[in-house]
């Protein structure tokens, strides 16, 4: 780490998806090219200049609150508009390898550029987020925040948090069933559920047809729907709901499927959506859980 004493403005060097890159000590204008890395900065007290929109939301998700109010859109994780970002002046730029390798180097050529490796675990990128924007007490602090509440969640469920917790999720064109390496299945994970086969495994999911509608019993049945706005995701989630197959599974017959919401379980992936997630837990299972600070 290259530190310049006495200076308000020292550069650090940090260690990413994509090489090093020297940063700002305390970068001011900060932008965000993912959902999961948005909700880090927010998380602990940084609101960016600029950041990609939300997957629905327009251009935000709900969940996110009035927090964005002041943010400038940059285009999608999938599609960042690079004139804007420039636009903005950021001193960091924050994304993924995922989404923004191919265009790294046109980052780079604006500001400082670092790039989260992965998606699922996202205590780890967030711990990594929040040390290269210089604020690693803050970030311990807010981990500290959800590490709480899912130990509350744990104690209220009591012998319910091992329950087997199947995850459906309905794309247009195409069924998914989530698994444990994905987003919402570290959530999932750490207040203890297990999950059935084949959805136990540390991918992110697997593609499926209706023939596969007996692999997705448990204790619960969450399906979530993501829908671009034409109603062919949930023409999908109807389709599938409508099928005798799903009639017959003993989750369905017993009361215990649910349906949430695909930006706090997939597509958001951040401390936001984590706790959201929580509070879903604690609806399903009727229980209580403190609210997030």
């Amino acid at each position: 780490m290259l530190l310049l004493a006495g200076t308000a403005w020292a550069d650090r060097i940090i260690a990413h998806a994509m090489g090093e890159t020297k940063v700002p000590d305390a970068p001011e204008q900060i932008v965000t090219l993912t959902n999961e890395t948005t909700e880090t900065a927010l998380a602990i007290g940084i609101v960016p200049v600029g950041a990609t929109s939300s997957w629905y939301g327009n251009p935000w998700y709900p969940h996110l609150g009035d927090r964005m109010s002041s943010v400038a859109e940059v285009g999608t994780e999938l599609a960042v508009n690079l004139e804007a970002v420039a636009v903005l002046e950021p001193d960091l730029i924050i994304g993924s390898r995922k989404r923004d390798e191919e265009i790294y180097d046109q980052l780079s050529a604006i500001a400082p550029t670092v790039l989260i490796d992965g998606i699922g675990d996202w205590e780890d990128n967030f711990s990594f987020v929040a040390g290269a924007l210089g604020k690693d007490e803050e970030g311990a602090e807010a981990l500290a925040t959800y590490t709480d509440r899912v130990a509350a969640l744990r104690e209220s469920l009591g012998p319910r948090k091992s329950e087997n917790l199947s995850v459906v999720r309905f794309v247009p064109g195409q069924i998914y069933l989530y698994q444990a390496g994905s987003f919402l299945g570290h959530v999932l994970a750490d207040v203890g559920f297990t999950r059935p086969s084949p959805q136990d495994e540390d991918g992110l999911a697997i593609a499926v047809g209706t023939e596969s509608i007996p692999d997705m019993d448990g204790d619960k049945l969450i399906s979530l729907t993501y829908d671009t706005g034409d109603g062919k995701g949930h023409d999908l989630a109807d389709t599938v709901l409508a099928d005798p197959l799903w009639a017959q599974l003993d989750v369905v017959q017993s009361g215990n499927a649910y349906h949430v919401d695909d930006g706090v379980w997939a597509t958001a992936g951040g401390y936001f959506a984590a706790h959201a997630m929580l509070d879903d837990l604690a609806r399903i299972y009727n229980v209580d859980l403190p609210p997030a600070e």
